[in-house]
């Protein structure tokens, strides 16, 4: 699968390549460090991701003002999205789901813990039949 991960935090970032490298998944990953960037990528005509992992707390555009953009978009609409966030913020979950998001993961302070969730959500979109905008 292709992964769009928009993550400001580069320990964020390391953590994630380093957990799809230590699972032995052969996913990739474009990094965007913002919203703006990730919209920048997205409508540039390249490649367009399989799946986006979006965190919520960025500068310049929060991750609900990204989505917002993204889900308004007739081609970009359909990219799952799925949450990836610090957030425990119930206004904050409903808001992404309204949007339409495909999934909310909370990122939980043990890499183990942090693994497994991660695992577990790309094992999903890899077995969906995903629809390249």
């Amino acid at each position: 699968m292709d992964i769009l991960l928009i993550e400001d935090d580069t320990i964020e970032i390391m953590k994630l390549q380093r957990t799809i490298s230590k699972l032995h998944l052969k996913h990739k990953v474009k990094e965007a460090k913002n919203g703006e960037a990730a919209l920048e990528y997205l409508r540039s005509g390249k490649c367009l991701p399989d799946i986006i992992l979006l965190d919520l707390n960025m500068p310049r555009m929060s991750g609900i003002e990204f989505l917002s953009i993204l889900k308004a978009d007739e081609t970009l609409k359909y990219l799952p999205t799925v949450v990836l966030t610090t957030s425990e913020n119930r206004a904050d979950l409903l808001e992404c789901y309204r949007i339409g998001i495909a999934g909310y993961v909370i990122k939980p302070l043990k890499y183990e813990d942090y693994e497994s969730k991660l695992h577990k959500v790309l094992s999903y979109w890899d077995i969906n039949e995903l629809v390249k905008a």
